[in-house]
């Protein structure tokens, strides 16, 4: 059994090698244990400090891609390079490396394909109110879409074993976390969370210029994710609410017709007339995308088996 540590990096100099220096080089259940480094276009010593400190693979993009390619780029690089087990963990030390062990124990058991690694959110200081609020809401929505009970979703400390990251696409360039267990819980796989620590905050986070910013990338990440992956609730859901309107504001206008001629009420007329076409065409566009969704399902199920046979188009080399 072989298990791989990856991190992605982007201009980590100044905090990778206190993250490597916490990492295991054995792991009970483990024959061997490596590190990977997906230099995610770095402009800084990131190579170089990983490789000073006893990395056995890095990985480079030319370009910085973002996170969540990073993130994918390392999962083949891992399978790849024959993992059977990988673990993902951040360059700026968030995550106590202490916990690898209980983070893999229940694939080690058999009792899970994903483990993802549940922070204690309400006590990390450095994390404000609206964003704890946002990851409560982002868990949350990851629970409806994927039919999981995974507490803590945008979660990047988990462990997944090769079958299951050979399964794993994302679509998101802004972050892993949420579709990943999104798309296990599709193709049901054994999810399932273990309490985890994490240090101190040695730098602010990457992936957001400012708490707006942060915001309206994590409600356009959290709509997307409906989109993809419950298309059909999505978009019914919003036909039901435009039916609705319209009908309610036709009645209306049908009351006073009946009552007083409907004089000066001839809008509500369009107004319904026009919500209810809305949700009607809505309705529609929500079986187009149930059926796009199906084969979108098929097509992942194609590449995987294309993949498994050595036959993939994704490889690092």
């Amino acid at each position: 059994m072989k298990l791989i540590i990856q991190i992605p990096c982007y201009n980590e100099a100044g905090t990778l090698a206190i993250a490597l220096a916490a990492l295991p080089r054995d792991v009970a259940g483990f024959q061997s244990v490596e590190w990977l480094i997906i230099d995610d276009g770095s402009a800084d010593a990131t190579v170089q400090v990983a490789l000073d400190n006893g990395v056995h693979h890095v990985i480079r993009h030319n370009r910085n891609q973002g996170l969540a390619r990073a993130f994918m780029t390392g999962i083949q690089a891992c399978i790849d390079r024959g993992a059977d087990v990988i673990v993902n963990t951040d360059a700026d030390n968030q995550y106590n490396a202490d916990d690898i062990p209980g983070l893999v124990a229940p694939i080690l058991n058999g009792t899970a394909d994903l483990v993802i690694g549940a922070r204690p959110i309400s006590t990390i200081e450095h994390f404000s109110p609206i964003k704890k609020s946002l990851q409560k809401l982002g868990s949350w929505v990851v629970r409806v879409a994927s039919r999981t009970d995974i507490p803590d979703a945008p979660s990047g400390f988990r462990a997944i074993t090769r079958d299951a990251a050979q399964h794993l696409m994302v679509f998101n360039e802004y972050t892993y976390t949420l579709e990943t267990i999104i798309q296990a819980g599709q193709k049901n796989m054994a999810i399932t969370s273990v309490p985890i620590r994490v240090n101190a905050d040695l730098r602010p986070s990457r992936l957001f210029k400012s708490m707006p910013s942060y915001i309206k990338r994590s409600i356009l990440t959290i709509v997307r994710i409906f989109v993809i992956y419950r298309p059909f609730r999505f978009f019914i859901s919003m036909g039901i609410a435009l039916l609705t309107a319209g009908t309610l504001i036709g009645l209306r206008f049908m009351w006073h017709y009946l009552h007083d001629n409907g004089t000066g009420f001839v809008q509500s007329l369009i107004l319904a007339g026009v919500l209810l076409g809305m949700g009607f065409q809505t309705i529609l566009v929500a079986f187009l995308a149930d059926l796009i969704a199906s084969n979108r399902k098929l097509l992942e199920d194609i590449r995987y088996k294309l993949r498994d046979a050595g036959g993939t188009d994704g490889s690092v080399r």
